[in-house]
């Protein structure tokens, strides 16, 4: 009979990490299923399954990363570079999903005239570049979706570059800010065009429950990016170190990113089971409408 008393820790870690991606795919794919089943909407529905697909690629893709745990720099920033283009094409997807919930078609220049018109307050430091108050209409919506699909567009040019420079030895600390700069901003301002879209709309989209979806997507990110600072400074002080010569710190540093993912992926496609939820395409979707409007 197996024993798993005599596996070292990193077995266990390793076995435990397994597991949790193991369920993590199992829960979206039972969550997909259910999509694919009850097929109603296209156009939102493709828009969803590209959103629940997140929790377990993030979570596949840092199982990769314990596997090659000795992998170079280039081998570490290809993987991060998954996981971030395809977080950018949520994004896109999230924006395209709450269109979709208003009728709102951009390609057909169809925008229902009860939103047309409606005052649109831009924040700073967006007033530099955009008068405060608009009038929303075709054209502002589509600026929202241009603000959108940049990133879409930035990240993955930004993750060839970025990889090309590491393999030809180029990739030095200046260039590095470099990059982070201009990822920082151009994430920023996708994110600032879903939250100002969300606050125009938030009335409207109250039934679809976007602010649990966008958390859902939000919160992968936001856990991936502050543990990672948090793991930086950690083996700045020095908390974190290394006890074996042949290992350095960044691998540790790498290793532990990597198994808390796994672990987390599992509580977010969890999450996704009730925010994405398939009750407004299933045969009692009727059912469903009258309960929201008790």
């Amino acid at each position: 009979m197996f024993d798993l008393t005599q596996l070292s820790k990193g077995e266990l870690v390793f076995i435990g990490c397994a597991f949790c991606v193991l369920l993590s795919m199992l829960f979206t794919v039972q969550l997909l299923s259910q999509h694919l089943f009850y097929w109603k909407n296209a156009k939102e529905q493709k828009a969803i399954i590209v959103i629940i697909l997140m929790a377990p690629i993030y979570a596949v893709v840092s199982f990769v990363g314990l596997l090659e745990f000795r992998g170079s720099k280039a081998f570490f920033m290809s993987l991060e570079s998954i996981k971030e283009c395809y977080e950018a094409l949520v994004i896109a997807k999230f924006m395209a999903l709450m269109y979709s919930y208003l009728n709102i078609s951009l390609s057909k220049n169809i925008v229902p005239d009860e939103i047309k018109g409606r005052e649109f307050h831009h924040s700073f430091p967006m007033t530099l570049f955009q008068p405060h108050t608009v009038r929303l209409d075709h054209h502002t919506l589509k600026l929202l979706k241009l603000w959108t699909w940049q990133f879409v567009l930035i990240r993955p040019v930004c993750s060839l570059l970025m990889i090309s420079l590491q393999l030809l030895g180029w990739y030095t600390s200046p260039i590095s800010w470099i990059f982070t700069i201009v990822l920082n901003l151009s994430v920023s301002l996708a994110l600032y065009s879903l939250v100002a879209f969300y606050h125009v709309f938030a009335k409207e989209l109250e039934p679809h429950k976007p602010l649990v979806k966008f958390l859902c997507v939000k919160g992968i990110v936001f856990f991936c990016f502050w543990q990672g600072i948090v793991l930086e400074a950690l083996v700045a002080m020095g908390v974190i170190r290394s006890r074996r010569s042949w290992l350095k710190v960044e691998l540790i540093e790498e290793g532990i990113q990597n198994v808390l993912v796994c672990v987390e992926m599992v509580v977010f496609s969890v999450l996704q089971q009730y925010a994405y939820n398939v009750q407004p395409y299933s045969g009692d979707v009727g059912k469903w409408k009258v309960k929201k409007n008790e």
